[in-house]
């Protein structure tokens, strides 16, 4: 009988063994299963907070500085189709082009992630500082503001050449630099993107940088 008692006791400890691993195994997919279901969700909800955390001060500032950059390559792709100029003035350009253009590239990304245009909604509304006393912005394309060039302007530049050249691309760019500056400060002041207040912050830096260069190399002019 006493063998019999400790069969059944032996049974008995490795049933309730098996119980406890399988309420262990249990709980342990429970928590696996809430851990991946937390992990799966967090994503998407970083996703939604980062595409909701832009304001209309980083619509304007991207809509705004978009076209800002594209003249300014065009200015430097003129002065570097003519000989005679400046090698200084030469990297410059180059410079300008360089920096610029990828900055148009991010902006663009961030409108259309944004599901805003390339420009803003109503152009008879001007960003400070346009002056709209010529008419309506949209039958102005170049001048408009904030350091833009004129149509006249750029004539002026692509007809000019040598040392004329250099001098005028170098008075243009300083007050288109300028502008510039204005626009990513009121960027810096209101914008809610962290990403485009920084690029607000490096065009500030950069760009006031070239001005003092470019004031340098007019005295050599």
């Amino acid at each position: 009988m006493q063998h019999k008692r400790v069969g059944y006791g032996l049974m008995a400890a490795v049933a309730v063994g098996v119980a406890v691993s399988a309420c262990s195994n249990t709980a342990s997919d429970t928590q696996a299963s809430s851990s991946t279901s937390a992990a799966a969700s967090a994503p998407s909800t970083s996703a939604a907070s980062s595409d909701a955390a832009h304001n209309d001060a980083d619509v304007a500032f991207a809509q705004g500085m978009i076209p800002h950059h594209q003249q300014a390559i065009e200015m430097s792709d003129m002065l570097l189709g003519k000989q005679g100029i400046q090698p200084q003035i030469v990297t410059l350009a180059n410079q300008i082009k360089n920096a610029q253009a990828p900055e148009i590239d991010q902006m663009q990304g961030w409108l259309q992630q944004w599901g805003a245009g390339s420009t803003p909604a109503s152009s008879s509304t001007p960003m400070p500082g346009h002056d709209m006393s010529g008419g309506d912005m949209s039958q102005m394309p170049t001048g408009s503001g904030h350091g833009m060039m004129s149509d006249a302007d750029m004539a002026a530049l692509q007809n000019a050449q040598g040392t004329e050249a250099g001098r005028l691309f170098l008075t243009q760019m300083i007050k288109h630099h300028e502008g510039a500056i204005t626009m990513a400060q009121q960027e810096i002041d209101s914008g809610q993107l962290p990403a485009a207040v920084d690029m607000a912050r490096a065009i500030v830096s950069s760009q006031q940088q070239e001005i003092t260069t470019m004031q340098g190399l007019l005295k050599n002019q």
